[in-house]
């Protein structure tokens, strides 16, 4: 038996020696079936770079500031959304339970009653009753509700109360109004405007006016006209910053909360120079019309107040002092615009706040 290596097998040949069929079929059948040889795996080196990826674009710095809209979309609610909600809330809720408990007390006679005497007589007092017999020292006119106790003390209070909330509200909405724009004469006019009506609420909460009348009637005659003006000022800010749809519906809701109040002042100062019995209480209506009208303006701004941070007033300290900031160095966060929320002020510039 003839063994031979796999080449010489399959080729029928070992050492030039030529083999016959028959031998050649013997000894195909020891010959292990061929394999082809494997490729040793590539070896890659440790010192290669990595592939490189693709190269990032930049986006374009912008150094327009972007709209409170937007602002406030992206942004968390803070808590000073609930101050001028508050503001509003508590405020006309006080001043009717002080106009309740006036009815109820028989210090003045209820809206509804258009009768009024000239005198009356004695009558029984009926606890839980409103009164039957009403004159003109009766009319029911948000200064006359605050005159005597035990709803005087708590008129004193919700004019003191909403008076300190009403200059926090002018205070942020003016640093809202700066941190989203440029300084104005009209956001610092509207800060001015709302200072003068806090101050008007104060005298008017604090000098009855069957006590100090003449205090009474200065405080109502600067809160009245300055609470106008305010909700003025801030309707041409609403439009200046409005960007998107929802801004400028709120803006007209502010314009007609603003028409309201005009038309109800004005007919409240005409009706109330007379001595009509039925004109004195039309300007009473009128009187509670643009009271509520306006507290339901400064409701509004909750609108805005969701994006207001504690950085806020900080923003806009930082800008009343000019450029670069409080001692020259900026307080806006690094590649933001400078509606930016979140600050990145140096311990040095906190400290001199």
């Amino acid at each position: 038996m003839f063994v031979k290596s796999c080449g010489p097998c399959r080729s029928g040949k070992a050492g030039g020696v030529r083999w016959s069929s028959r031998q050649q079929e013997q000894t195909q059948q020891y010959c292990p079936p061929h394999v082809p040889p494997v490729q040793p795996p590539l070896l890659v080196s440790s010192s290669c770079p990595p592939r490189p990826g693709p190269i990032p674009v930049p986006a374009p710095p912008s150094s327009l500031p972007l709209p409170h809209a937007l602002d406030a979309r992206d942004s968390p609610m803070t808590a000073w959304i609930i101050l001028p909600v508050s503001l509003s809330a508590f405020s006309i809720t006080g001043i009717w339970i002080v106009y309740a408990m006036a009815v109820m007390n028989h210090h003045v006679c209820p809206v509804e009653n258009w009768s009024y005497n000239v005198s009356c007589s004695e009558e029984t007092f009926k606890q839980g009753f409103p009164k039957s017999c009403c004159t003109l020292q009766d009319i029911p006119l948000i200064s006359k509700c605050g005159s005597f106790p035990p709803e005087s003390c708590l008129f004193s209070l919700i004019g003191n109360v909403g008076a300190f909330m009403v200059v926090m509200v002018c205070l942020l909405r003016y640093a809202q109004v700066i941190e989203h724009s440029r300084r104005s004469w009209v956001n610092t006019s509207g800060l001015i405007t709302g200072c003068t009506n806090a101050l008007g609420l104060v005298m008017v909460g604090n000098f009855q006016v069957d006590h100090a009348k003449s205090l009474h009637y200065i405080g109502a005659g600067v809160a009245f006209p300055a609470g106008l003006l305010f909700v003025g000022l801030q309707c041409v800010l609403t439009y200046r910053i409005a960007i998107t749809a929802l801004d400028y519906w709120m803006a007209h809701v502010r314009v007609g909360l603003t028409v309201v109040a005009l038309i109800s002042l004005i007919l409240s100062g005409v009706f109330f120079i007379h001595e009509s019995f039925h004109l004195q209480h039309a300007a009473a209506i009128c009187e509670w019309i643009f009271t509520v009208d306006i507290l339901v303006f400064y409701g509004t701004f909750t609108y805005e107040f969701g994006a207001v941070t504690n950085d806020t007033m900080i923003m806009a300290l930082q800008r009343n002092q000019g450029p670069g900031g409080l001692g020259g160095k900026s307080c806006k966060s690094p590649g933001s615009s400078s509606t930016s929320t979140h600050l990145n002020c140096n311990p040095e510039s906190i400290a001199m706040l």
